[in-house]
Formats: C-alpha cells, structure tokens, sequence
C-alpha cells in the first residue's frame, strides 16, 4: 500500500511532481483531501438509474457490477497500479464503464478527445508509456482501427468490430480477488492541457485532489440525487467530467443522460424525456440553444441550472438564458490544470452576468501580476497565478516547460488575464499564452504553424485568433509562400487537406488563410501578432 506523505506518489509514477510535504498535510488537516478514491465515486441507491446512454439504462448496481468486471478484464490483460491507458471513447456508457474499471485497477486512463487523430494519439501514447489504447471500432464515419495499427501499445481493445484486436466485450470476466487499491496520492487520470507551445502537456491528477474537485464542485453546484445531468460535451473533458460533471452526479447519487453532441436535435428530445434539470455547455451551444428555443417544441421546464464555461460568455447573452430557456446560468472559468471558478447558486445578477465566478475553494490561493511577475492593484489587469489543494505542481514529464509554467514557490501561471472585483469575482479580460481559444477548444498556434511549415509551399507561417460573435475565436492562418511570395498560394480547402494527412484534429483547422510578403516584425525580431491580428479588421 501507498504511505500517506505527500511525497508517495513519486515512487509510483516517475515524471509526477507532488505537493511538498508542508502543504499535503495542510491540505489534509483541513479535509481537503481525503482517502476516498475516483474509483468509489458511485454513491447513489443501487436500484436508482445511474446512467442513460443510447438505449441502455444502467442502475447503480448494475454500473458498479460492469465496472468491477471490465477492472477482472484490465486486470488478466496485465494492466496494474500505475500503468497508463490511453481511452479515446465517445459519449457511451463504455466511457464511463472503462473509466471506473481503470481507475479501480489504479491505472490512470489518458483522456483523449474523439476529435483526436493520429499526430495527436501517437503522441500520447509515446509520452505517456501507454500499455494499451481503447477505441471505438467506427465514430462519425471515421475508423479508428485503422489509427490503431502501428501504435507503440501491448493492447488495442474495441468497443465494437475489434477486428485483430480485443474486443471490450470480450475482457468482460468474473473479478478474481481483491485487487490492491491505489493510494490516495498515486495519479487517477490524466487530463490534456489546452497546449500553448507544441503538442497538448499531460495533467496529473491525483485520486484525492481529483475528488476533492469534483465533490467541492457538487456542493458549490447544489447537486443531490435529484439531480438529472445531461452530458453533450465530449465526456474525456474536465468540464464534463467533474466540474462537477459525471463524477460529480455520482458522487451525489444523482442521474447522467449522455447525448452525442449538443445539437439541440439531440438535446431537446433528452430534456423532455429524462426530465433534466443542469446541463454544462460552452458558449456556442447556449448561444445555439438561445435561438432553437423559438422553434422548438420540445418541453425544456425541467431545466434548472444551465452552466457555461470552456470561454467567456458575454454578459448580454448571460442575461438572456433566464429569460429565454426559463433555468438560472452559471458561470464557469477554470482549467484542466486545476483552477475553477463558479458564479455561486445565490449571486445577485450583476455577478452572474458580469463575472466568471469565484474560486471553488477557501483554500485556492490567487494572485494577479504584472509582465515583471509583481501584484497589480486591486481592480486592474494582470496575469492570473494560482495553486492550491486541486490544482497541479507541474506537468507530466515537461521538466523544461514546468520551469516556465510555474513559480518558485510553486505557483502556476495560467496565461489568462483577469480582473480581481472586491467580491473575490474574477472577470476574464484575454490570453496572455498564444493560444486561441475556439468555442472551448484550445488551439496552440505554435503547434499549428508547424504543421503548417511542413506544407511544400509554405516558407513561414503565423496563427492567429479573430474575435467571432459565436465561438467567441476563429483561427487565421498568415503563410508566408516560398520563392518570395511567387509560389501559388495553396487554397484553404487545400491546407485543410494537408492538415488532415497529417493526422491533425479537425478542430485546429485554420477557418480562414491569408498570403503575406513578410511578416511584421517586434523590436526584439519576433513576428508582430497583433499588427498581423489588426489586418483582420
């Protein structure tokens, strides 16, 4: 068994970086942390419905009694404590079955989005030593077998036609023994950060500090067993997962419907019929559902509590949602890497609107600096640094982008630019990271503009955001052309082609390219991203 210090997770996991010692017991004494584990999240009444998904309806029992199978099934394949598994599963009740079956064994499931393809899943796999990688067999007309072959993995299981590989149903056994648990501090799961320099860093997240975040955020939440939680974010992301989320609902013995997409096709009908009362989106979809309420009829009184989050929502279109879908909205800002912050349940409006909330935690430590890392005055813009009992201590295997990413003294900086108000409310003002943030989806422009380096005609190449009113970001893309500008500019749809050989995630498509001679240029010789952003009008 694991010792209880806070330093027992690095012998479990090399490339894990704990809280020091004085803090974990801090964070301990003040039952921040507890010994509860991710796998025990399920604590609802056995015979209540746990989980609707497609056409199965899962009680608690019948959830747990799938997940201690397909943990027998992990176990006989040789996955143990500490193993890393890469899971790219969509919105199905396999998601959630392979999530607790792996966090059981103590292996720490490596959440891929579904958008995912083979530039990023190699990667994660590579990064992470991952002895095995979960798909589907087919998910919106793309097989991904076929991204499965040649992958460094022991292990290739299907939700699905496995084909040479192995089925998940087919690992499905009798448990055998009492497996040893993982230890409060080992790492349970592995989130994906938003990546601002190259491919997305791995987000430790241990057992306790994971469950400390999603219980705190169900209290802050007001979720009970009444509560009906509707899923129609990807389920791999934090968002959906335990903000509060998926574990969220669990862990207060409530319901999860998961929905393909948020489509109000798709949303609508789910409301109506398993009578949900919250639901998490970004700021796309509440904007969507804004205008289908008009022509849907669809009976949507159920919904109590719309939360918005993953961007900014415009305090307009905040103010709308009360009156236009008939629910309370709250508003989310926070991180895979820790950080949330929650408009509370009782704010007056102005806050609600106005703000993207508060931290989650007494015990989340802020502060708000300037370009030479000193506080700025109350009320004006800077930096957002941050740690505490649930936010990380540094990336996995990243010891040169850790040194960048984080203070000596261990605190993070996000890269975002905030106003602090009186109340502790934070009002989220830009990025300071080069990074574009496309409805929720973050995109790194450095990791794009290599990829887009690689294309024949391309000589040099500068990602940019531009202001969207829906996705509050659009990506451009300025290229540079060989031969002096000469060259024939490839077309958008064409970039978008290349980009799609090269197993990029379609997310990260530019959604608009633009030729230039040269590229402006900083005093100290870097590309002027702001000058090329101006040219946008």
């Amino acid at each position: 068994m694991a010792p209880t210090d806070g330093t027992e997770a690095a012998g479990v996991m090399d490339g894990f970086t704990p809280w020091p010692a004085e803090l974990a017991e801090r964070y301990t004494a003040a039952g921040y942390w507890s010994g509860r584990l991710l796998g025990g999240v399920l604590r609802g009444e056995p015979g209540r419905t746990a989980l609707v998904a497609g056409g199965e309806r899962l009680a608690y029992a019948e959830l747990d009694r799938r997940a201690d199978r397909t943990a027998a099934g992990f176990l006989r394949l040789g996955i143990r404590r500490g193993d890393r598994v890469v899971v790219q599963l969509p919105n199905t009740a396999s998601f959630v079955v392979v999530f607790l079956a792996l966090v059981r064994v103590g292996a720490a499931p490596v959440l891929a989005l579904p958008a995912h393809r083979e530039s990023e899943i190699g990667y994660l796999c590579e990064l992470s030593e991952a002895r095995a990688y979960v798909i589907p067999d087919v998910d919106g007309g793309f097989d991904f077998r076929k991204m499965a072959r040649g992958l460094p993995v022991e292990h290739v299981v299907v939700d699905g036609d496995a084909q040479e590989f192995t089925a998940l149903a087919d690992i499905d056994t009798d448990p055998e023994g009492v497996p040893e648990p993982p230890g409060p501090a080992d790492v349970g799961v592995f989130l994906l950060s938003g990546g601002t320099t190259g491919l997305p860093k791995l987000i430790p997240r241990t057992h306790r500090d994971y469950v400390y975040n999603l219980e705190a955020s169900a209290e802050v939440c007001g979720f009970t067993a009444d509560t009906v939680y509707l899923v129609v974010l990807p389920a791999a992301h934090n968002f959906a997962l335990a903000c509060p989320g998926i574990l969220g609902v669990f862990a207060a013995g409530g319901t999860v419907v998961l929905a393909p997409s948020g489509s109000p096709d798709e949303a609508f009908p789910l409301i109506e019929r398993e009578r949900v009362t919250v639901c998490a989106v970004v700021p796309p979809i509440a904007l969507l559902w804004l205008d289908a309420v008009s022509w849907s009829e669809e009976d949507l009184s159920s919904l109590r509590l719309l939360q918005v989050g993953g961007a900014k929502f415009a305090a307009e279109r905040a103010a709308q949602v009360p009156r236009v879908l008939g629910c309370a909205v709250q508003q989310v800002f926070g991180m895979a890497e820790g950080l949330l912050n929650y408009t509370r349940l009782d704010d007056p409006a102005d806050l609600v609107e106005r703000t993207q909330g508060r931290p989650l935690s007494p015990a989340d430590e802020i502060r708000v600096v300037d370009g030479d890392g000193n506080d700025v005055p109350p009320g004006e813009v800077g930096e957002l640094l941050t740690r505490g009992p649930y936010t990380l201590r540094g990336y996995y295997r990243a010891p040169a982008h850790n040194a960048r990413a984080f203070t000596p003294d261990g605190f993070y900086r996000t890269g975002d630019l905030v106003r602090r108000l009186p109340s502790g409310h934070l009002v989220v003002e830009g990025r300071e990271k080069d990074q574009i943030n496309r409805g929720g989806d973050k995109i790194s422009a450095e990791e794009l503009e290599n990829h887009l380096l690689a294309h024949p005609s391309v000589h040099d190449a500068a990602v940019v955001g531009m202001p969207d009113p829906v996705m509050g970001e659009r990506t451009c893309a300025f290229l540079v052309l060989r031969e002096n500008g000469r060259g024939r500019a490839p077309s958008l749809r064409e970039i978008k082609e290349f980009l799609r050989e090269r197993g990029v995630a379609a997310y990260k498509f530019p959604d608009r390219l633009e030729t230039a001679g040269t590229f402006p240029r900083t005093a100290v010789g870097k590309i002027d991203k702001k000058a090329l952003a101006a040219r946008l009008g």
